[in-house]
C-alpha cells in the first residue's frame, strides 16, 4: 500500500480512529492486524518470510537472554543467519549466480547452477535490518528480550516504517507499544502536518522530477552532456524528496498516534563535507551500520590503514545494501573514497583556506564547501541512478563535455520542477539558517497557519503527479 494513494488515505483514517476508541490492552492488536493487511496489500505470500524470520528472532532473544557462555553466540549466529540468507536468497542470489556465470565463462565452462525467477519482497532490507538489530541488542545486553510474540512482531512490522524506514531500535521502539498514547490534539496537528509536508515533497516535487529524470537516463544515448547534467542535479533532488518524504510521512503517522521514530533526513544537501552528509543522509541506516558494522570491525580505533579500510568497507556493504548491482557497489566505494581523502586532505585543505583567505570570508567558504559536497555527491547519484556500469561511465564522459543543446521535455513539467526544488530549498534555507523563525505552518497566527495547508493542498492538487508512483526506496 503506497503512502500516496487513495486507500491509504482511507486505511490511515479508520485504523487511527480505531486505535484511540480502542482499550489500550488491544492496540497492539489492531496496529500488528493493520500492518499485516498493509503489507499484504503488495505481495500477499510473502508475508510468510517475515513470519518466518520473526518466529526465528523472537526464540533466539529469549534464549540469547537466558542463556550462558558460547550458547548465547550461537542463538545469536542462527538469528543472524537466518536474516541474512533470506536477504541473500531474495536479494542476491541471481546477481551472484550472473557473476559466477560471468566468471566461468571466462575459463570456458559453464555455469551449471540455474537462475531463479523471484521478486524481491518489498522493503526486505529494512525490515531485515532492524529485526537484526534487536538480537543483537539483546546480546549485547542493552533490551531485554521481548516476551509478548504479537509485540515483537509488530516491532518489526509497525506498518508506518515497515517497507522504507527509518530503521529503529528495540530500545526506542519496543517500549512504547507498551505505553497507552492518549489523544493529543497537538501532537496530532504536528503529525498530519508532517505528512502533508512528507505528501508535498514526494507527490509534488520527486514524482514531478522523475518524469525528466526517467526521460533522460533510459535514454542516455540520445542526450547531451548538458542534458545529463541537469537530469543529474534533478535526480539528487528527486530522490531525496522521494525518500525524505516518505520518512516524514512515517514519522507523521506514528506520532499521530503517539509513537517517537528517529529523525532520517535533516537537510543533507547543506553538508560542508561527505562527512557531515551521511550524518544527516538516512541517519538511521548510517547509525546502524557504524554501531553494528563500523565499531565490530575497530572503527577508528585501530591502526591508520586498517581504520581507512574499515570506512571503505561499511560503504561499500552499505552499496551493496542498496541494490544487487556494481552500480550500487560503485556508488558505495566512491563515498568510502570520498571520505578517506577527506580525511588524508584535511591539513592541506586548512593551510590552504587560510593562504586564500577563506576563514576571513566564512559565507564564502561554507557556500563552496556545500557547492563541492553537493557536485561529489552528485557524481556518485550517477552510478545510483544508472541503469547498468558501462551506461554510467557513457554519461560521466558526456556530462564532462558539457555540450549539446538542452532538452527540457515538456515545458510545464520542467518549470514546476525548478518551481519544486526552490520551494523546498526556501523552506530548508530557513530552517537550517534561521530555525528562531517560526515556520508558516506553525506560525501562531491561526489564520496564517490555515492558509499555509490549504497553500500545500492546492499545489499538491494541482501540480501534484497522481500516477502512483512507487517511493524508489521499496525496492531496497
Amino acid at each position: 500500500m503506497l503512502f500516496n494513494s487513495i486507500q491509504f488515505f482511507f486505511f490511515f483514517i479508520i485504523v487511527t480512529v480505531a486505535y484511540f476508541l480502542l482499550p489500550h490492552k488491544y492496540r497492539w492488536a489492531l496496529l500488528l492486524a493493520a500492518s499485516c493487511y498493509f503489507y499484504m496489500a503488495f505481495v500477499p505470500i510473502y508475508i510468510l518470510i517475515l513470519f518466518f524470520t520473526i518466529i526465528i528472532d523472537y526464540f533466539a532473544g529469549i534464549y540469547i537472554e537466558k542463556s550462558q557462555g558460547k550458547s548465547r553466540k550461537y542463538f545469536l549466529i542462527a538469528s543472524l543467519v537466518a536474516n541474512i540468507g533470506v536477504l541473500a536468497f531474495f536479494k542476491y542470489y541471481n546477481f551472484l549466480n550472473e557473476n559466477l556465470t560471468a566468471f566461468l565463462y571466462g575459463l570456458d565452462f559453464k555455469n551449471p547452477i540455474p537462475y531463479l525467477t523471484i521478486l524481491l519482497p518489498i522493503g526486505l532490507s529494512f525490515h531485515t535490518f532492524q529485526a537484526m538489530s534487536y538480537t543483537i541488542e539483546v546480546y549485547r545486553g542493552h533490551q531485554k528480550a521481548e516476551r509478548n510474540l504479537g509485540i515483537y512482531s509488530l516491532y518489526v512490522m509497525f506498518y508506518p516504517q515497515l517497507v522504507a524506514g527509518p530503521i529503529e531500535r528495540p530500545q526506542n521502539l519496543l517500549p512504547q507499544f507498551h505505553t497507552k498514547h492518549e489523544f493529543d490534539y497537538h501532537r496530532v496537528i504536528d503529525g498530519l502536518k508532517l505528512m502533508l509536508w512528507g505528501l508535498f515533497k514526494k507527490i509534488v516535487i520527486a514524482d514531478r522530477l522523475a518524469i525528466y529524470v526517467d526521460a533522460v537516463y533510459n535514454n542516455p544515448d540520445h542526450h547531451t552532456g548538458t542534458t545529463l547534467a541537469v537530469a543529474t542535479i534533478f535526480f539528487a533532488f528527486q530522490i531525496y524528496c522521494d525518500f525524505s518524504g516518505y520518512s516524514d510521512i512515517a514519522i507523521g503517522a506514528a506520532k499521530v498516534m503517539g509513537f517517537k521514530l528517529m529523525t532520517n533526513f535533516r537537510r543533507p544537501y547543506f553538508s560542508k563535507n561527505i562527512s557531515e552528509f551521511w550524518k544527516r543522509w538516512h541517519i538511521s541506516l548510517s547509525t546502524w551500520f557504524k554501531d553494528y558494522l563500523y565499531i565490530s570491525l575497530g572503527g577508528n580505533r585501530v591502526s591508520i590503514p586498517r581504520w581507512y579500510f574499515n570506512l571503505f568497507f561499511v560503504f561499500v556493504v552499505s552499496g551493496l545494501w542498496h541494490g544487487a548491482s556494481w552500480t550500487f557497489v560503485i556508488w558505495g566505494a566512491l563515498n568510502g573514497l570520498y571520505l578517506i581523502f577527506a580525511i588524508i586532505l584535511k591539513p592541506i585543505n586548512e593551510k590552504l583556506g587560510k593562504i586564500i583567505g577563506l576563514d576571513r570570508r566564512p559565507v564564502f567558504n561554507t557556500f563552496l564547501q556545500i557547492s563541492i559536497t553537493f557536485i561529489l555527491s552528485c557524481f556518485a547519484w550517477v552510478f545510483f541512478r544508472a541503469n547498468h556500469v558501462t551506461e554510467a561511465f557513457t554519461i560521466i564522459k558526456k556530462i564532462v563535455t558539457f555540450n549539446g543543446p538542452f532538452y527540457i521535455g515538456n515545458p510545464s513539467t520542467f518549470i514546476f520542477s525548478i518551481f519544486g526544488i526552490l520551494f523546498l530549498l526556501g523552506a530548508e534555507i530557513i530552517q537550517e539558517y534561521y530555525p528562531q523563525k517560526i515556520s508558516l505552518l506553525n506560525h501562531p497566527n491561526v489564520a496564517v497557519r490555515y492558509f499555509s495547508y490549504a497553500t500545500l493542498i492546492i499545489l499538491i492538487l494541482l501540480i501534484g503527479v497522481f500516477d502512483g508512483g512507487q517511493f524508489i526506496y521499496f525496492q531496497f
